[in-house]
Parts: structure tokens; sequence; C-alpha cells
């Protein structure tokens, strides 16, 4: 596969642009290179629409980035925010995710949690977890955006990132408007896989020991049954907020009456409204996130996977007749990402320990949830716990801010952590306490003209 690479000088032209605007030299499009290696395009320097309008950029608009610019837009920041989908929500809405766990705290996340309670989408009334209406999500949170003031732009994701010295000064974003590049004073990398921290230069880790392995990713997809009430039995948290593993082991008794085997050790079923369900049966193993090949083949393979499993169930007939696929998410939900190395990072031992810091932005209640890394695994130990008592415990706003490059920060399942304590920190109610802290401490450092890092906790309201 050939790569489309930029020039030395090319870079420096850019930057130049970048930070000094018409005053910069001026780079003609269309432009001669030189030839570039073998199996190698260089591409022409060109100029760039140049976008100065706001105080902070977020990059990625699912839970956590969500938070971040609706905290830092009601800080005062102007605020940018890019979403690769069509959509707000991430995993929640183009994953299909339906289900939210450690959610019960202070914050956006109980804002939200009263917001799906006044449209009648959320079920059960546990505060700490819950399944909620995807549809009805993407609507909220548009709208709570809108009202914000977030320049909001979908179709769009970040190409490349640009720094002045040691600080980022600018990303290049990629859309059906083609290539624009983005001023800000502060950044904020919320992609999930840490896409912004590396295209800046930043240090960063990724999976377990040597060879990286990885928790395995899933493909969720919505269905329609005849009558709820029949699959009761096989429906997580249905009726009983407790009723978990029983429903699983149910429902994979019928997954292997119907002939088959689910990828996935823990099959599960949720009830989002009415007949619709929820459908989450696939595991896909040992892939990384930033190869696009390996997320493509991953994709396809699971939603075969679906597919066939739902078909096979309705043939069974009785509570499964008319069993249908209504819609697969348009992302595979990734539980593994580049982890972006912070000021500090949060590891085993502050779990074990139960850590308190007096810069905490989120307390971490979720236990260690670790999805077998292969699918031989997946049949003897499903998910595994780290073999210790985690205490619940904080994540410090350092864990927060690129150590390597200033002006950018993290926020959700890219923050600066190892591999076990990722397995408890990546669920989506502490991706949205970390999120709108780093929206908070982003507007302050903005308008008070300093670096995330110069801003002391303790001066966020």
């Amino acid at each position: 596969m050939t790569d489309i690479v930029l020039s030395a000088s090319s870079r420096r032209s850019f930057l130049q642009a970048a930070m000094f605007g018409a005053a910069a030299p001026r780079l003609a499009r269309g432009a001669e290179t030189a030839a570039a290696a073998p199996e190698r395009f260089l591409e022409p320097a060109r100029e760039l629409p140049l976008g100065d309008d706001a105080d902070v950029i977020v990059c990625g608009g699912g839970p956590a980035g969500v938070a971040a610019a609706l905290a830092a837009a009601r800080g005062g920041a102007r605020t940018r925010l890019f979403e690769l989908q069509g959509c707000l929500g991430g995993v929640w809405t183009a994953g299909l995710l339906t289900y939210i766990f450690d959610f019960d705290k202070p914050g956006l996340t109980r804002e939200l949690t009263q917001h799906l309670d006044q449209r009648h989408a959320r079920r059960h009334q546990n505060p700490s977890r819950f399944v909620y209406e995807p549809e009805a999500m993407k609507l909220l949170l548009e709208e709570l955006c809108g009202a914000a003031g977030v320049k909001l732009r979908l179709h769009t994701h970040v190409a490349a990132a640009y720094r002045t010295d040691n600080r980022l000064a600018a990303v290049v974003t990629e859309s059906k408007s083609g290539r624009e590049a983005w001023r800000a004073r502060v950044f904020i990398d919320a992609t999930g896989d840490g896409d912004v921290g590396v295209q800046a230069g930043c240090a960063w880790d990724f999976g377990q020991g040597p060879d990286g392995a990885c928790q395995p990713m899933t493909l969720n997809a919505l269905a329609v049954v005849r009558d709820v009430a029949a699959l009761g039995e096989f429906i997580s948290f249905y009726q009983d907020d407790r009723r978990h593993l029983p429903a699983v082991q149910a429902f994979q008794r019928e997954i292997a009456r119907a002939g088959c085997e689910a990828s996935y050790g823990h099959p599960t079923l949720f009830h989002v409204r009415d007949n619709l369900i929820l459908v989450m049966i696939n595991h896909e193993y040992g892939v990384k996130p930033f190869e696009a090949a390996q997320v493509t083949d991953a994709t396809l393979r699971a939603r075969a996977e679906v597919h066939r499993i739902v078909q096979a169930l309705a043939a069974l007939g009785g509570p499964w007749a008319g069993l249908q696929v209504v819609a697969s998410a348009e992302q595979i939900g990734v539980r593994d990402g580049r982890r972006i190395r912070g000021r500090y990072t949060v590891t085993r031992d502050d779990l074990i320990a139960g850590a308190r810091h007096p810069d905490a932005v989120a307390r971490v209640t979720f236990n260690v949830d670790i999805h077998a890394a292969t699918r031989e695994k997946n049949r003897t130990e499903t998910i595994s716990h780290g073999n210790f008592k985690m205490k619940p415990y904080d994540i410090p706003l350092r864990a927060l801010i690129a150590h390597d490059v200033d002006g950018l920060m993290m926020a959700g399942r890219c923050i600066s952590g190892d591999f076990v304590a990722h397995a408890s920190y990546r669920v989506t109610g502490n991706a949205v306490a970390m999120g709108e802290a780093a929206g908070k401490v982003a507007a302050l450092a903005a308008r008070s003209n300093r670096l995330p890092h110069e801003v002391d906790w303790r001066e966020v309201p």
C-alpha cells in the first residue's frame, strides 16, 4: 500500500501559513515536486483554507467529545467540534451501544439522564447503568450542542496536526469540502484512538505486553421481534435490572440450538423499546483500530455473523419467529485504542489502592473488564477482572494533558493509562466526565491565554 507524504519544506510552509496568515509565503497549488522514493507519493504543496474562529477545537463527537464541546462552549469559549460520522454520539449512536455503564456522576451525566427520562428514552431506574434509545440520543446531543453554540461539522475527520515549536498550532481536516486547516488555542483529542495525539507527535501505548495483545471489537445491531415478552428470559435486565448472566446463558443455549456459536462468549440481548431489541453477539479478535484494512475486514465478518445467527434463530420459530435485523452499527465498537502519554499515567496500582488526587476529574467505580484476546481464550474465560479487587479510584486532570505536546488535551479512551486501568475507565460514563473536565479546563486556558497544564484544577468552576 502506498502512502501520501508531505515534504519537510511543505510542512514548514504550511506552518508559516497557519500561524501567520496572509503574511506567510504562499504555496502555489499544483506546484512541481521532487521525485519521491519508490512506492511513495510526494504530495505537492498547496494552499489550504484556514479557519480561525475557535478558541477550542474538539476532535471526535462521541460521548467524551460532545461533553468536552458542551463544557467548553458553556464556559465561554468559541468551540468547534469535528465528527467523522453523520451524527453525534460515537459508540452511543453510530455504534448502537444502547447500554451505559458508570453513569451515576455529578455534572453532564445527570443532565443527560434527566433529558432521556423526559423523552421516555431510558429503560430501568438504575442511575449508573441503563438501556437508552440511540435515535433519541442522537437528537438530544445535537440539540444540546446547538443550544450551547458549538460549531459542528459532521462527515469530517482530522487528517494532520502541526506544531509550532512544542505547541499544537493547527489541525487539517478532510471532508467533502476538501482539505481545510483550523487554528485554535487549545485542542482536545476525543477520537477514542488518539488520532490527533499521534499526528501531533505524541508517544503512545497500545494493548498489553510486547506483542500488543488487545481486547476484541464488537459490532452491534438492532432487531425487531413479534413479541418481546415471549423472549423475556433471554433478554438481559428485562423487567429486572439485576438479571444478566442467567439471560446470557439462556440466550447462548438458544444460539446453540439454532446450530451456531457466537464469537462472543456472553451473547446479550437488551430491550430498547416496544418490539425493538439490541443484539450483541460478536467479537473480532486481534484487530488494531488504527489499521483501516483490519477494521474493514472485521466489520464485514462481524456483520455477516450477526445476520447469520439472527436468521438461524428466526428459523427456530416459536418466540423467535419474525426476528429480523433492521440496522447494524455504522461503526464497529472498539474497546482498545491508542493511549496517549500524559503528565500522569493511571495504572493498575491506582485501582488496587483506590487512588485519590487533588486534581481528580472523575471517580471510577466500574470494575476491570478485560475481554478475551483470542477466540480460544473466549471459550474458557470470556471476561477477566485483572485478578485483584479494584477500589473506586480517581482520574487526575494530569492524565488528560499530553506530555509531549503543549496545548493538547485528551478525553475518553485515549487518555494516559496502562492496559489494565484502561479496561476499567474506558466505559462511557467515565468518558463523559473526562470530556466535561477537559472542556472546562480548555475554555479557562483559552480565555486566560494559558496552556492547559498551567491551569490549576481548583480554578475550574
